[in-house]
């Protein structure tokens, strides 16, 4: 099967079967977004979204967080994974957002990642799902995902296989292929214990079921 084959049978089936994928992170802005995805960093979106009610309540834009105290920020964010790293992330980059920005999330790859905490993936995440900008971001599914079905050869990062999947998947199907994957990776594909018997894309999988040698 070549690579083409398998880029087209993977969007037809996604195409057919989840024309909508969206992020499963609650947000209603793309500050709030934008907070989200700092916050899911080795965290599930299930424990951001049980999270955030509370902090965007107290902090509902980047005036309101600039504001307020990292210890504030704490006390909020402490039941998901690393809080102390993440409110010092999250004071700084509202900081910022008020000193460069005007408190506005810019739209812009570069821009974006001139905020604490803010790395390429994040800035991705950001462009994809609150501009529906053409963006892949990579995360451990996609990554995983993408590697495993053979979407991509031979990506040791995720910047490999970032531009490899750019490459190959249309621009105006990118951000929704990266739910694909995502959401792929999260309920079928998994890392441990995929469920190669219930995958609809098992035909065009160069793992199908037998870990590589």
């Amino acid at each position: 099967m070549t690579t083409k084959e398998r880029y087209e049978g993977f969007i037809q089936w996604f195409s057919e079967h989840m024309p909508v994928a969206e992020s499963e992170l609650k947000y209603e802005n793309p500050f709030q977004l934008l907070v989200a995805v700092v916050l899911s960093a080795q965290c599930t979106d299930k424990r951001v979204n049980m999270t955030t009610p509370a902090l965007f309540q107290r902090f509902p834009d980047a005036f309101a967080m600039a504001a307020g105290s990292v210890e504030e920020i704490y006390e909020l964010i402490k039941s998901i994974s690393y809080p102390n790293n993440k409110s010092k992330h999250l004071s700084a980059m509202a900081k910022k957002l008020v000193e460069d920005f005007n408190g506005v999330v810019p739209d812009d790859m570069d821009l974006l990642q001139t905020l604490p905490g803010v790395g390429r993936k994040t800035a991705n995440v950001v462009e994809a799902v609150a501009f529906r900008k053409p963006a892949m971001p990579v995360d451990t599914h996609v990554f995983r995902v993408a590697n495993r079905i053979g979407l991509v050869t031979d990506a040791k990062t995720p910047l490999e296989t970032e531009k490899q999947l750019v490459k190959n998947i249309p621009a105006e199907i990118l951000s929704t292929a990266h739910h694909w994957l995502i959401l792929h990776g999260r309920y079928v594909c998994m890392a441990r214990k995929p469920k190669c018997e219930e995958c609809g894309i098992r035909a065009y999988c160069r793992y199908d079921g037998k870990r590589k040698k």
